[in-house]
């Protein structure tokens, strides 16, 4: 469905696909990946007009991921051995919007109960360890909501485009991968990773947006239109990343981002189906709640 639709964004969807999760929506397909078949401008699932609707309906959204994200939270102060952990992978280009997804659809959230890692260029420290240490040392605690801005993926994307270590090295990445992701989730993590798709011309436009507002000077890093110039290899290397590494435990799911308001709402969405498939409770008393109500009208 997702690659029917990109070829052709204009096209109306059924209302029957319209009302399916928005997961099964923008799960990748499995099978060779090719993103210049995958619609960067998409509003699929998407339950208003446009973007005249997109407070509304994140208005609508917030109570429940709120209270979703609040008993996930109990249950991992209350029974940690037992409490299920979330992990939000977000990766893409230069300006796909990490950032604004955490601040707007985050944001909906109790910032007690995430946990955000924003992977930077790994330090000696950690370059003397194996890529995954430094991965593991940032997962989400019981109960929490982890946050990766960036993620393991750079270990096959960004060190395969700057040839930073052997392809035999990175080659053997996707396997060592998969076979963690597929550990983390049988040991109680669910992963939700998206992969937020922009395109070319929208990058260029928000890199002069930037430039254009002192505001947003900051922003700025002169060496991204240095990769900006590597597109068609990180294109290359995040095909490669998301054909081999999107599995039946830990699916990507393609994000079109270059509307703000539909790739915040999406991944907000994808969180709360996430979150509600876990079927949370929340957590019985371990006291006498007569009694206690009856001291404390006694107090």
């Amino acid at each position: 469905m997702i690659n029917d639709v990109a070829k052709h964004p204009s096209k109306t969807v059924p209302v029957a696909e319209e009302q399916r999760p928005l997961s099964d929506l923008l799960r990748l397909p499995a099978g060779p990946v090719d993103l210049s078949t995958l619609a960067t401008d998409a509003t699929l699932g998407f339950p208003g007009a446009g973007k005249a609707d997109a407070a509304h309906v994140d208005t609508v959204l917030q109570p429940e991921l709120d209270d979703l994200q609040e008993r996930l939270f109990a249950n991992g102060r209350a029974t940690p051995e037992a409490a299920p952990r979330v992990l939000l992978v977000l990766q893409g280009m230069d300006t796909s919007g990490k950032g604004g997804v955490i601040r707007h659809a985050i944001g909906m959230v109790d910032p007690q109960g995430l946990a955000i890692t924003s992977f930077k260029a790994p330090t000696k420290a950690e370059l003397a360890h194996p890529f995954l240490w430094r991965i593991d040392r940032a997962l989400p605690g019981p109960g929490m909501i982890g946050i990766f801005d960036r993620s393991h993926y750079e270990d096959v994307l960004v060190v395969r485009v700057h040839d930073l270590v052997p392809e035999d090295v990175w080659g053997a990445r996707y396997d060592e991968i998969n076979a963690w992701e597929e550990a983390l989730v049988a040991s109680g993590t669910t992963i939700v990773k998206c992969f937020l798709h922009v395109s070319h011309d929208k990058q260029k436009e928000r890199l002069a947006e930037r430039l254009a507002d002192p505001t947003k000077y900051w922003k700025y890093n002169p060496g991204d239109v240095d990769e900006r110039l590597r597109w068609p290899a990180y294109t290359e290397a995040y095909e490669a990343a998301l054909e081999r590494c999107s599995t039946q435990h830990a699916p990507w799911f393609v994000v079109p981002a270059d509307r703000k308001w539909y790739r915040n709402w999406a991944v907000a969405q994808l969180l709360t189906e996430h979150l509600r498939g876990l079927g949370l409770s929340w957590p019985a008393a371990d006291f006498d709640v007569e009694a206690e109500q009856k001291r404390v009208a006694a107090s």
